[in-house]
């Protein structure tokens, strides 16, 4: 090393690898050879999950999306799809999230504010207005009112004719990452895991091609999480949400296949697509030598990527167009199946039309313009990126050997652990910000006395909250009382016994009883959850 090379600063990624300035193929052998790259389509899937991948069929693209009421949000999907959009991701309000109805007095002022309202089926019904299920697919992001919104969406496609057992479809129902970020729980954490379990069971037996769970290592990364981080609780998460179906007396090949993920994109674009080609491989492995998966498509990690709204600031906003476009780029190279990018508005309200057109014409130039689909992995055979590949493998399994060995992940949530340490991470992450050590443009670097362009901020209107109110108020006047009643008594009866509790929310649901009154019955057997707080 010379005198000018002794001089180079040192660069670390955010996963803690540090990163040479130049890689040969020593370093790919040095790291652990080539023998987990294989071939796309084939185990172990490092190069993407289809032969052709984006050759032959090209991301979907579902971009995040509800506001207001049902009806509020259906004219948004029909705009997002007469604009070539080929997935709905649906985003429901707080009250909904948390289990309770528009007319509770602690969903006061929240009513439709960051998500769709959904008290009952009809809103379902309203917001999917017009919209073919078999057409388009749907993702409901929603967690600890999951089986409830599952249950009223298989209800709604039956009621419209669709043979459920062929409906596609995605809930992200990871309730342990909620324990971990965003905090929309209800239950406890045992209960809570005990509802997905129910989910997995019911779907793998009644609705065998919807997937009932996107594990989302997304909200852990936004909540602080580290890149390997992201990808190790996630999986360990996963296996957790496994080990109970096992335990049901499922068969790994029955359910596997209907796990899906949800992943963050934001930040060094050679970490992130390293990340996402070790998780493919790591993911295989685990399914195929822990779990004793034999069909294929169990071991396959599907997943939704392109976004990442911590990556986005509200200092400089347009340079959010050019973020979004590379977080496109980045999901496209990672092999993602499903895109969900993020908005150049979005880190400060709810995206507009023209924001999400915006991305939806960002990923049609990559598909149409920017080769992005003419061949696979391109990345592939990159010296530095099977290297950081290998690296960022290896990583990943040492921190899900460590939360193995300290009790595994349920027990280290429950306690606090895991969000102790994601917050620990989060807090040294600001500070790095804030010191200038970690640059973020427009933030702590090239900064502008410039006055910040107009800003237009979605409005919340309260006119459509009481309209709202009202909906429901007409929706329990004009439903047979006795059946809800007798529903609502069974969803009860079956919480206290331990069974299933699908088919009785599922009953529920078609009765036209509520979110709220649901979970409330749920509440009582048991109980809400309070968070432990560790420093």
């Amino acid at each position: 090393m010379n005198a000018r090379d002794d001089a180079l600063r040192p660069v670390v990624n955010e996963s803690g690898i540090e990163i040479a300035p130049l890689y040969t193929a020593a370093d790919v052998e040095a790291s652990g050879g080539t023998s987990l790259i294989g071939d796309p389509g084939e185990y172990p899937f490092t190069r993407g999950i289809h032969p052709l991948m984006y050759r032959r069929r090209p991301w979907t693209m579902r971009q995040y999306t509800g506001f207001g009421n049902a009806a509020d949000t259906n004219r948004r999907f029909r705009y997002l799809i007469a604009n070539g959009q080929t997935g709905l991701n649906v985003a429901f309000d707080l009250p909904t999230q948390i289990g309770l109805d528009s007319d509770d007095p602690l969903a006061a002022g929240e009513v439709g504010r960051v998500g769709m309202a959904v008290d009952t089926l009809a809103d379902m019904e309203t917001a999917f207005e017009g919209i073919d299920l078999d057409a388009i697919t749907v993702s409901l992001t929603i967690n600890g009112a999951a089986a409830i919104l599952i249950a009223m969406y298989l209800a709604l496609a039956k009621k419209r004719g669709y043979d459920v057992r062929r409906l596609r479809g995605t809930a992200q129902n990871d309730i342990l990452k909620e324990f971990i970020g965003r905090g929309t729980w209800v239950f406890p954490v045992e209960p809570s895991l005990r509802l997905v379990g129910d989910t997995i069971e019911y779907c793998a037996r009644v609705a065998p091609k919807y997937t009932p769970v996107s594990v989302c290592g997304y909200h852990i990364r936004e909540s602080g999480a580290t890149p390997a981080q992201e990808i190790a609780y996630a999986f360990c998460i996963a296996r957790a949400y496994a080990d109970d179906a096992l335990r049901r007396g499922l068969a790994v090949d029955e359910f596997a296949g209907r796990l899906s993920y949800n992943f963050n994109i934001f930040g060094n674009l050679f970490e992130q697509v390293a990340k996402f080609r070790a998780a493919r491989g790591l993911w295989a492995k685990i399914m195929k030598e822990q779990y004793g998966a034999r069909d294929p498509a169990s071991m396959l990690l599907r997943m939704i990527a392109g976004g990442g709204g911590s990556g986005l600031t509200f200092e400089q906003p347009e340079n959010n167009i050019v973020r979004g476009a590379y977080y496109a780029l980045i999901s496209a190279l990672s092999g993602a199946q499903t895109m969900a990018l993020c908005c150049y508005d979005e880190a400060y309200t709810i995206p507009s039309e023209h924001a999400q057109r915006l991305s939806l014409r960002t990923m049609q130039l990559l598909i149409e313009e920017m080769g992005l689909c003419d061949t696979v992995d391109p990345l592939g055979g990159s010296w530095y990126v099977e290297t950081l590949t290998n690296r960022m493998r290896a990583l990943i399994e040492r921190i899900i050997a460590d939360v193995d060995a300290r009790g595994g992940i349920v027990a280290l949530i429950a306690d606090g652990t895991i969000q102790a340490e994601v917050s620990a991470q989060a807090y040294a992450h600001q500070k790095a910000l804030e010191d200038g050590s970690f640059r973020k443009v427009g933030v702590n670097c090239y900064r502008s006395d410039e006055a910040p362009p107009p800003i237009a901020l979605h409005p919340y209107r309260e006119d459509d909250a009481r309209a709202q109110v009202a909906a429901l108020a007409r929706v329990r006047a004009t439903r047979d009382a006795a059946q809800v009643r007798e529903a609502l008594v069974r969803v009860r009866a079956d919480a206290r016994a331990g069974v299933n509790l699908m088919p009785a929310i599922v009953e529920a649901v078609e009765a036209y009883a509520s979110v709220g009154e649901i979970t409330r019955e749920m509440v009582d057997v048991f109980g809400r959850y309070r968070e432990p707080i560790k420093f």
